[in-house]
């Protein structure tokens, strides 16, 4: 006999449940860090609009059948970013995710760590548990072009890009304009929908719009 749920309890229960797999996240991975220590630079529009990127990445983990632990490094609590977080995340102060004003370079063993970065020369091939993903808070890289990427090489961290060019091709545009540039949370998506599915051309078909003048090999328009 399947025990009903009443629906009273329904909602707890799977709160609990949420929490219960991300908590199992935490010990056995995968992990998942924001670098936020590029954050100092950025106007209020871009902050706001990083606070943004930051609750749909958490929202789409807590609803992933297979959470990452996410850790947001660099992070001051009386950062400008912060209060913005604060202030558009309803509830942020009790996500269950990780806060520290530490370097996500100090945090973990630098072998194990792998910087999701646009300029890396090596396509991500797998979501490996032994390691911890790093992606930039940066609102617009196109003006900080490869700022990830050189931080990564002075600490000697390992890069990897998503498989874009592997998987999906250019569309003819009007404009003429591809762009590999995704935001934290559409990269997030990819991610977590590889690790659930260990399937390439599905992951990037949620997180790259066409808009980015990008779609899978042999799709039909």
């Amino acid at each position: 006999v399947v025990l009903g749920i009443c629906p009273q309890h329904s909602k707890r229960f799977l709160r609990s449940l949420t929490k219960e797999k991300l908590l199992e996240a935490k010990h056995s991975g995968p992990r998942l860090c924001i670098d936020l220590s590029m954050t100092h630079h950025m106007s209020k529009k871009e902050l706001s609009r990083l606070a943004g990127q930051i609750r749909r990445l958490y929202g789409s983990n807590k609803k992933a059948d297979r959470p990452f632990w996410i850790c947001l490094t660099g992070f001051a609590t009386d950062s400008p970013l912060y209060e913005e977080c604060l202030r558009i995340n309803d509830g942020f102060s009790s996500y269950l995710l990780d806060v520290t004003e530490e370097d996500c370079f100090s945090l973990f063993p630098l072998e194990t760590l792998v910087y999701l970065t646009p300029d890396s020369e090596h396509a991500l091939e797998d979501v490996d548990l032994n390691k911890v993903y790093i992606l930039g808070g940066l609102v617009d890289e196109s003006i900080q072009k490869k700022v990830t990427f050189q931080k990564a090489r002075e600490h000697s961290v390992k890069t990897a890009r998503l498989p874009i060019q592997e998987y999906m091709v250019r569309r003819k545009n009007g404009k003429n304009y591809h762009s590999e540039i995704l935001a934290i949370n559409q990269v997030f998506d990819i991610l977590s929908t590889y690790f659930e599915t260990r399937n390439w051309p599905e992951a990037l078909k949620k997180g790259v719009s066409s808009r980015k003048g990008y779609v899978l090999q042999n799709s039909v328009e």
